[in-house]
């Protein structure tokens, strides 16, 4: 039998709003009990201003390694006015260089560092988009799981939540051409595919909240029958696909097929409620409505997106047709949650030339809406079947984050003011303490492992980077 534990905060974010005096037994991992204004008790561990934790419903993890090593101009321009011809495509093939260094137990280090960064950050549940796959040579391990699993111990070793997408990649590019040398870490067949999914589900076993989805990496790395295979994997789990993240993928899609991807993803998979559309930058008017009609969640990552030149996603355009979004941190260049949500509003501040863009209506608080749109949308893309219940509610996951009330950016807030302030004026430094499944991994702002966790991945990227 689990012990039962309060915890009482002086103002929290419920799934109807604020309130004050609200306390929380804990037990087991999930919210057993839920009062509101009352004192309190000899017992509670006190806090001050409390808020669900957020989903992070894309992630790279090794790439956090990367971080800050691609920010080198290009020596020559790509004739369509951008001198330095840096892109997408040329970042990759450094990312390309980074990952073919990576064993199995630097991967684990990078992994389990980042996961600790993402809970100082706000985010207590992470999807991590798994493709990584096979030795330096591109030989399958004896477990064809076997960096699956690490992934699994890096969850574990922080105390994140985990849901774990392995990611089928077979091909180069559109119409199944032939993947080059730089990617034979990443491929697999549909068969050895299978294997690394029933490894997955295997190792997240043992984890609290823990699950497996699948993904395929995108549409020019599967064949429709390699997708549909896919799909036919995910059980109950959900499904994730990089789309139309790039002009060029748009392109190429449409000279093979004659349809942009989102367009073909619409006209040939099943998609639904189960979906997550990451990135979706270039989607055209009648995509977004037909995702929105969907109920598929857009996969949003806009510190990755800004970084890599991608272009901006018409999110007002997509909130408009009731569609749901999410946010993830990709590439993990930075870990916080706020200005994940701060640079989603600012792009579209940016292109639409106004102010409060994603405020969900007149009068409405723009920090609340961002907050809760990602609330809702990471919980729809990263838990099973999209009905566990999301925020801090009786049955669900105690999923907490704090802020510091004493912090000069929150002076004379409350309610929704907080969340303007926190993700506006503020950063990960006004978050005080995360509780994930019940359990306190930050307190005063470090995660209770950092110094370890931090060792560890200092070894491993200067290994790396010898």
């Amino acid at each position: 039998m689990y012990a039962m534990a309060t915890l009482w905060f002086e103002s929290a974010l419920l799934p109807g709003g604020w309130s004050g005096g609200v306390r929380l037994a804990v037990q087991g991992g999930r919210i057993a009990r839920l009062e509101s204004g009352v004192a309190p008790g000899a017992g509670d561990e006190r806090h001050g201003i409390a808020l669900p934790g957020l989903g992070n419903l894309h992630s790279h993890a090794f790439q956090r390694g990367l971080a800050g090593l691609t920010e080198r101009r290009g020596r020559e321009g790509d004739g369509q006015g951008n001198g330095a011809g840096d892109s997408f495509w040329t970042w990759r093939e450094l990312m390309y260089r980074f990952v073919g260094r990576i064993d199995p137990d630097e991967l684990e280090a990078l992994a389990a560092y980042a996961y600790a960064e993402m809970l100082e950050g706000g985010f207590t549940h992470v999807g991590e988009f798994h493709y990584l796959h096979h030795s330096r040579d591109g030989t399958p391990y004896t477990d064809p799981a076997e960096l699956a699993g690490r992934v699994a111990a890096a969850a574990a070793a922080s105390g994140i939540g985990l849901t774990l997408l392995p990611t089928l990649y077979a091909h180069g590019g559109f119409g199944g051409a032939a993947p080059g040398t730089r990617q034979r870490r990443f491929l697999n067949d549909p068969e050895r595919f299978a294997r690394i999914v029933e490894g997955s589900r295997a190792a997240v076993r043992p984890l609290a909240g823990a699950s497996v989805g699948v993904a395929a990496h995108s549409l020019r790395a599967v064949t429709p029958e390699e997708l549909a295979t896919v799909v036919s994997l995910a059980g109950s789990g959900v499904i994730h696909i990089h789309i139309a993240e790039q002009q060029r993928e748009v392109e190429e899609c449409r000279a093979w097929c004659g349809l942009r991807p989102i367009e073909w993803l619409l006209a040939n998979a099943p998609l639904d409620e189960r979906w997550c559309l990451v990135h979706a930058t270039h989607a055209a008017p009648a995509e977004l409505t037909g995702i929105a009609a969907r109920g598929a969640v857009v996969g949003l990552c806009p510190i990755t997106e800004s970084s890599l030149g991608d272009g901006i996603f018409p999110a007002a355009q997509f909130l408009l047709c009731r569609g749901r979004t999410g946010i993830g941190s990709d590439s993990n260049l930075r870990l916080d949650a706020a200005e994940e949500l701060r640079t989603l509003e600012y792009s579209q501040r940016l292109a639409l030339q106004a102010r409060n863009v994603l405020a969900s209506g007149a009068g409405t608080s723009t920090g609340r809406s961002l907050f809760e749109a990602a609330l809702g949308g990471g919980a729809r893309a990263l838990l099973p079947g999209g009905t566990a219940a999301a925020g801090l509610a009786v049955g669900a996951s105690c999923d907490v984050v704090t802020l510091n009330a004493a912090h000069p950016v929150l002076a004379g807030r409350s309610g929704d003011a907080l969340l303007d302030s926190w993700i506006f004026a503020g950063d990960r430094g006004l978050i005080d303490c995360v509780w994930r499944a019940g359990v306190k991994r930050v307190s005063g702002g470090r995660h209770v492992e950092r110094s370890a966790l931090e060792a560890r991945y200092l070894r491993a990227l200067r290994a790396l980077l010898a």
